[in-house]
């Protein structure tokens, strides 16, 4: 396991079990499957895998398992926080009006959303759109990493500061975060704000294209 991935899983235990200790709960049993990371296999393999997933609540109030979409050799991975109503739905991420913009701001570097692998953090939509709890992301960590493994993007685009602190394990800002390169084992990262923030800050649309542009610049490279 990576120093990344450590650390990621070591603030979320870490968040979890701050929140039992208030509900008076002491003891802790963790699944084997669902701590493990496997760093082998295919996108369509693990696609089975996240579909007959039930490693958390989520799994109760989901329509469908938002996996992803997009190249499965993309040198550009896009990584949100979670699903909405509409990618529930459709089964397919960013897919509403953030999506919508998504592609817009895709376009804008001159590729399409066939030339990206597009994916979240949770792969099952919180109810009413709450914030994902730590254990729903400590359950989901194994598939995102084996995602992130087998596709290996040349560099990942964090979208808002939920999916941008849990990838590189640290609580701060994303308007620190944003615009500057941080590595996620050996992977560049460009966090940036997330298409759902724009549509209610518009004004912030330059920012991101500021992002974009580094994005673009460095993938002239690879």
């Amino acid at each position: 396991m990576e120093k990344n991935e450590i650390n990621t899983l070591a603030q979320l235990l870490k968040g979890h079990m701050e929140l039992e200790e208030m509900s008076g709960i002491r003891e802790y049993a963790l699944k084997a499957e669902t701590a493990k990371i496997v760093e082998t296999g295919d996108l369509g393999t693990l696609e089975k895998e996240v579909s007959a997933c039930s490693s958390c609540d989520l799994c109760r109030t989901r329509t469908n398992v938002v996996f992803g979409s997009g190249s499965r050799t993309a040198k550009l991975m896009f990584i949100g926080e979670a699903p909405g109503f509409d990618e529930d739905r459709e089964g397919m991420p960013f897919v509403g009006k953030a999506g919508q913009l998504l592609t817009k701001i895709i376009e804008s570097i001159q590729l399409g959303r066939k030339d990206v692998f597009i994916a979240n953090i949770l792969k099952c939509r919180p109810p009413n759109n709450r914030n994902p709890l730590p254990t729903e992301v400590l359950a989901c960590q194994g598939f995102l990493c084996r995602q992130i493994n087998v596709i290996r993007p040349k560099i990942i685009c964090a979208l808002g500061k939920f999916a941008a602190q849990t990838l590189l394990g640290t609580e701060t800002p994303i308007t620190k975060l944003r615009g500057n390169f941080h590595d996620y084992n050996g992977i560049p990262v460009m966090p940036t704000f997330h298409p759902a923030y724009l549509l209610r800050n518009p004004e912030d649309k330059r920012l991101v294209w500021e992002d974009m542009k580094k994005i673009r610049d460095f993938l002239k490279t690879v």
